[in-house]
């Protein structure tokens, strides 16, 4: 498979993904097929580390709301979901550099890495609900970073924080200065590809069997009330259109 949209590049057991769909590293279908399909490769592979970076100003702006509407939405919700699936299948720890904007299922994708390193100049946010729907994976994963109060806060509210705020919430675990992320993002990674392979996978399942999670059961839950229940309402359906219009929604709160 061709990508379009995505770098990719496996050495010395990093295996890096590189979001490259400028300007804003929007993750549409195609792009977010094209990371499933590297995911699915790795798993022969298996490598010590899975990177996300990301090309341009932006780390990545979201998910394409024009295909998040109609017959899309179900296709949609699979390749976003299943990029995280495919990331819990591999088992290996994973690490985002985030040099810009973070931003809904962009959000989503740095925050679900095991580990994150920001510029001071990213932010992060989740502002699905000023559009009428919700971010299905930050509700799954954000109250066991954060807790429940300020994960509700964050997700009902759609705020944006800084990456010194990301930090102090634990959905960070390092910022540096922009003009230093790289070098930073290179010595950070060492760090851990200096470790076993193994040693490494295992000890990564032992903290996850540690906070007693099925992540998997809870996410097809969470996936139910968000297609079964969120998307046959009437305030789900303006929200996205009143955003690719470019007006204000007009919420009937049913």
């Amino acid at each position: 498979m061709s990508q379009k949209h995505i770098k990719t590049e496996l050495k010395s057991g990093l295996a890096t993904i590189t979001l490259d769909r400028p300007p804003l590293n929007v993750l549409n279908i195609e792009m977010m097929e094209e990371i499933n399909e590297v995911l699915d490769r790795l798993t022969a592979s298996r490598p010590k580390l899975l990177v996300f970076r990301a090309e341009g100003k932006a780390f990545s702006a979201g998910v394409d709301v024009g295909e998040h509407v109609g017959d899309l939405m179900p296709k949609m919700i699979d390749s976003f979901h299943g990029m995280f699936r495919r990331m819990d299948a591999l088992g290996v720890p994973s690490i985002a550099v985030v040099q810009g904007a973070a931003l809904g299922g962009g959000c989503e994708l740095a925050v679900y890495c095991d580990l994150v390193i920001a510029s001071a100049a990213a932010k992060f946010g989740q502002p699905e609900i000023k559009v009428g729907v919700f971010p299905p994976i930050a509700a799954l994963i954000f109250p066991r970073i954060m807790g429940r109060k300020k994960a509700m806060e964050l997700i009902l509210s759609g705020d944006v924080v800084s990456a010194g705020e990301a930090e102090r919430l634990g959905l960070v675990n390092k910022v540096v200065e922009p003009e230093s992320l790289s070098s930073e993002a290179e010595a950070f990674i060492a760090r851990f590809l200096a470790n076993s392979a193994v040693v490494m996978r295992l000890t990564r399942k032992a903290v996850l069997n540690g906070l007693d999670e099925d992540a998997a059961a809870a996410l097809q839950r969470i996936e139910d009330v968000y297609m079964d229940e969120l998307m046959k309402t009437h305030d789900a359906e303006e929200g996205l259109d009143a955003f690719m219009n470019k007006r204000p929604p007009e919420w009937r709160d049913r």
